[in-house]
């Protein structure tokens, strides 16, 4: 996915926060776009290594500490415990969104297959316009698509109910 990760997140965060009372906007927009900020490292060593082969992209890494933080927060911190589930639930969110379209180590350290539902044909020099006339990248721009829907929908009622 290039564009639908933090739209996503956004829709989770709203979600959220309507079926369970969470809050966390910003915990899953951090979550959703979190483990891309390996493209740092990508980008600083030459881009040897596909960044979806680097820890912050293994989901099972994420499942461990979500398994370490989510008990050690209920009882320390209780107020957090909805936000920081968000937090994870973006997270993973991410990871399943990537695998449509670009592998991802799903069970890394132990296994590394790489699993991904749609491979993209590199069509063109640029990998970016490759993705882009992919069928894939439609699933993207619905994402998005519903994201902006949502936000215009609730800042119109936000607006209604401040003028009655």
């Amino acid at each position: 996915m290039l564009i639908a990760h933090l739209p996503a997140g956004y829709l989770l965060a709203r979600v959220a926060r309507q079926r369970f009372a969470a809050p966390g906007m910003a915990a899953a927009l951090i979550g959703s776009v979190l483990p891309d900020f390996d493209m740092v490292y990508f980008c600083m060593t030459g881009g040897k290594v596909h960044h979806h082969d680097y820890i912050s992209h293994w989901p099972l890494f994420w499942l461990a500490l979500a398994g370490a933080v989510l008990p050690a927060i209920r009882p320390l911190a209780p107020r957090w415990f909805p936000t920081a589930v968000v937090f994870f639930a973006a997270v993973m969110l991410h990871m399943v969104m990537d695998t449509v379209a670009a592998p991802v180590l799903w069970l890394a350290p132990f296994d590394w297959t790489k699993i991904e539902l749609a491979t993209v044909p590199a069509t063109h020099s640029n990998w970016v316009v490759s993705f882009m006339l992919h069928w894939t990248f439609g699933l993207e721009l619905l994402i998005c698509a519903a994201a902006v829907f949502v936000a215009v929908r609730g800042n119109r009622r936000g607006r209604g109910m401040q003028q009655a």
